[in-house]
């Protein structure tokens, strides 16, 4: 906050900006730990990445990005994939599951494919994740005319448009208390 402050010309310090955050209950979202999603041990196809973190799009269907991501609950791991639509940036499938598997994924872009029915072209990107990677996965993209794009090695860069999704979805809602269950946790997201 002090930083964001001097960049905008305010000249203050921490200890001042700590105590008016006090004195209005603002209070600073921390991150939690982290969970690895993606598995890029495998022996599938990788596509080059197209998108090369251009996440403008001129219009709906041109852009497609997805990704996966985790939530703990008192019963274990919620897994969430999603499709954006990098034109408006809105969630256009997604999916659940206690299990990070290929089915999770597919579950997630034959909903977006149902409600957006997309035209041959459009960039489909996502990680080099085995569920993305899978012969099933890149088969309803074959079918659907999608152009395959994944980001480098290890690079959360490339993929930055879902991950600030993410990232938002979890500081704003999802880390704000306990999930009992899986399902009190995706009906939260739902």
């Amino acid at each position: 906050m002090t930083e964001e402050l001097k960049e905008l010309g305010f000249d203050v310090g921490h200890r001042r900006i700590g105590r008016l955050m006090r004195q209005n209950s603002i209070t600073v979202k921390r991150n939690k730990k982290f969970k690895a999603t993606t598995d890029s041990n495998h022996s599938f196809n990788i596509a080059p990445n197209l998108l090369n973190r251009d996440f403008l799009a001129d219009r709906p269907n041109q852009k497609w990005a997805g990704d996966i991501s985790y939530v703990w609950t008192q019963e274990g791991w919620l897994y969430l994939a999603v499709i954006l639509d990098l034109h408006s940036r809105r969630v256009i499938g997604w999916a659940v599951s206690n299990r990070m598997k290929r089915d999770l994924a597919i579950r997630a872009l034959n909903m977006a494919i149902a409600l957006r029915r997309p035209p041959k072209g459009c960039v489909h990107h996502t990680d080099r994740g085995s569920q993305y990677c899978s012969h099933d996965y890149q088969k309803i993209l074959r079918q659907h005319g999608f152009r395959v794009s994944m980001s480098g090695t290890g690079n959360c860069y490339d993929n930055a448009a879902v991950e600030t999704f993410f990232k938002t979805i979890k500081a704003e809602l999802l880390w704000q208390r306990s999930w009992r269950s899986r399902r009190d946790a995706e009906l939260a997201i739902f």
